[in-house]
C-alpha cells in the first residue's frame, strides 16, 4: 500500500464491529432451544425417578425376610414383599399396579442391564419414551448380546423418532439373538391381551393384542367386506364402514365353534325414567363407563329385552342388610353394590365389579355384618393382597374406603356411582324394622327382574 507521496506504508488493522439482529425466527428458534432444554430436564427427572425406584425395591427385597406373616397367609414373604411393594408404587403414583410392575421392572433394567441407556437419559440425550423401547427390545436378548446391542443403538436414539428406533433394534435383534423367532413366538403368543380403554364423548378404544397373522387376517377381512359396501350413495368413510363391519362381526358373529351364536353381550345401563319418556335430556350412565348421551340411553332401553329396576327409596323394600343371620349376599344387595362400586375397590385398580369378589371389609368371621356400609367388591388379586399382606382397610358412611399401606399411609377410594341409602327410622335396625308403631301391610317381594 502507498500512500500519496509514493512511500510504501503498513496496512493498518482495520476492526468491524457487527450487530446481530434479532429477527422473529431467532426468537423463534431460542423458544424451540428452551422447550428442548425442559425436556432434557424431564428426561433427568425420569432416570432419577428410576433411580429411586429401584433401590427402593433392593431395600423392599433386604427386609423381606422380616415381613410379618399371619399364620393363615399362602403367601411367602418374598411374594409378600414384592406386592406389597408394587401395590404401594401404584397408590403412590396413582397408576394401576400392573403399570408399576413394568415401571419397576424398566427401572432395574436401567440400572442393571443398560448403563448406557440410563447415563443417555441422565444426560438429557434421549426420551424416556426411547429408552423404553430400548428396554422392550432388549428384554430377551441374551446377556453376553446386551453390550453391543446397545452400543450399537444408542446413537441412532440420540436422533431417531421412538417409532424408527423400535423398528432398527428389532432387526438388530433378530441378528443378535441365538432363539429361533418361532420359539420367541410361541413365548409372545401366550401373553396375547385385549383391553378397553374409555375415551371422550361417548367413545371407547379396543385393543387387540395377537399373532401379527391374525390381526392381519382380522383387518384384511374387515377391509375387503368395507370396500364392498363403499360405493354411489354411501356416506360413511371406508375407514368408518371398516369399523362398523368389525363392530358387527364382534357383536353378533359366530366363532368356528359355534360360541356366540345367538347370543349377544349383556351390558347394564342406569336410564333416568324422564329421560326414558322423553321428557328430559339428563344422561344415561352405563356401567364400566360413565355418563351416555340420552338418545343412546334410550336407543338402548328400547332395545333391551329386560330391565333390572335398581330405584333408591324407602320404600323400594331393597336389602341393605341381613346382618350375621346369612353369610351370602341376597341378589337384591349384590345389584345395589354393583351399582355402586362398578370396579374393584382397592386404590387405582378397575377390573369390572361384576367379575370381582363381594369381601366384607370388617370380616365376617370376626362379627362382620353382611350389610351394605360393610361390603365392597374387590378383584381376586386385590381381595388375595388384603388378606394376605399388611394391607388394611376400613368403611366410612357412603362407601367410601381407607386403605392403609403396609408402611401405615392412608389411600382412599370412592364409590364410582355415589347412593342415598334408605332413610334411617330412629329405633330400627336392619334386622327387626321399626321398634315401635303400627305394624305396615306385608308387601311382596319385587322381583328379580322388572315384568316387562
Amino acid at each position: 500500500m502507498r500512500n500519496p507521496r509514493g512511500m510504501s506504508v503498513a496496512p493498518r488493522n482495520v476492526t468491524v464491529m457487527t450487530t446481530s439482529v434479532s429477527t422473529p425466527q431467532t426468537q423463534l428458534g431460542s423458544r424451540f432451544d428452551a422447550i428442548a432444554a425442559v425436556d432434557r430436564g424431564l428426561a433427568r427427572g425420569f432416570a432419577q425417578r428410576a433411580d429411586m425406584i429401584d433401590e427402593a425395591r433392593r431395600f423392599s427385597e433386604s427386609i423381606a425376610a422380616n415381613t410379618l406373616r399371619s399364620a393363615a397367609s399362602h403367601w411367602e414373604p418374598a411374594e409378600i414383599a414384592r406386592r406389597e411393594f408394587s401395590s404401594e408404587l401404584a397408590c403412590t403414583l396413582r397408576i394401576p399396579e400392573p403399570t408399576a410392575v413394568g415401571l419397576i421392572a424398566e427401572s432395574r433394567a436401567l440400572a442393571e442391564d443398560l448403563p448406557g441407556t440410563r447415563a443417555a437419559l441422565e444426560a438429557g440425550e434421549i426420551s424416556y419414551r426411547h429408552a423404553q423401547v430400548l428396554i422392550g427390545q432388549a428384554c430377551s436378548v441374551p446377556e453376553a448380546a446386551l453390550p453391543a446391542f446397545e452400543e450399537a443403538l444408542l446413537p441412532a436414539a440420540r436422533t431417531l423418532t421412538a417409532a424408527k428406533l423400535k423398528h432398527k433394534a428389532r432387526v438388530l435383534r433378530e441378528r443378535l439373538h441365538p432363539e429361533s423367532i418361532t420359539a420367541r413366538r410361541q413365548k409372545s403368543f401366550s401373553e396375547r391381551t385385549s383391553w378397553v380403554q374409555a375415551e371422550p364423548d361417548g367413545m371407547a378404544t379396543l385393543t387387540v393384542t395377537t399373532s401379527a397373522d391374525v390381526v392381519h387376517s382380522i383387518f384384511a377381512r374387515a377391509n375387503d367386506a368395507a370396500l364392498s359396501l363403499v360405493g354411489p350413495g354411501e356416506p360413511r368413510t371406508l375407514t368408518q364402514v371398516r369399523t362398523d363391519v368389525i363392530s358387527d362381526l364382534l357383536v353378533d358373529g359366530v366363532t368356528p365353534s359355534g360360541i356366540g351364536k345367538g347370543i349377544r353381550a349383556t351390558v347394564q345401563i342406569t336410564v333416568p325414567v324422564m329421560t326414558l319418556l322423553g321428557h328430559s335430556e339428563e344422561p344415561g350412565y352405563l356401567e364400566g363407563y360413565g355418563p351416555i348421551d340420552p338418545d343412546t340411553a334410550r336407543d338402548l332401553a328400547s332395545r333391551a329385552p329386560s330391565f333390572t329396576r335398581i330405584l333408591v327409596h324407602p320404600e323400594t323394600g331393597v336389602v341393605l342388610s341381613v346382618g350375621r343371620e346369612r353369610y351370602k349376599v341376597p341378589k337384591a344387595l349384590r345389584r345395589f353394590l354393583r351399582l355402586r362400586d362398578e370396579t374393584c375397590r382397592f386404590a387405582g385398580c378397575n377390573q369390572p365389579a361384576r367379575i370381582a369378589d363381594l369381601d366384607h371389609t370388617h370380616e365376617w368371621q370376626d362379627l362382620g355384618h353382611t350389610a351394605h356400609d360393610n361390603l365392597a367388591h374387590l378383584c381376586p388379586g386385590c381381595h388375595a393382597l388384603k388378606s394376605e399382606t399388611g394391607w388394611t382397610v376400613n368403611q366410612e358412611p357412603g362407601g367410601i374406603l381407607t386403605w392403609h399401606s403396609p408402611t401405615g399411609r392412608p389411600f382412599v377410594t370412592e364409590p364410582a356411582t355415589p347412593i342415598a341409602t334408605p332413610i334411617a327410622i330412629p329405633g330400627a335396625s336392619p334386622s327387626t324394622g321399626p321398634a315401635a308403631g303400627p305394624p305396615r301391610p306385608a308387601r311382596p317381594p319385587l322381583p328379580d327382574e322388572a315384568p316387562f
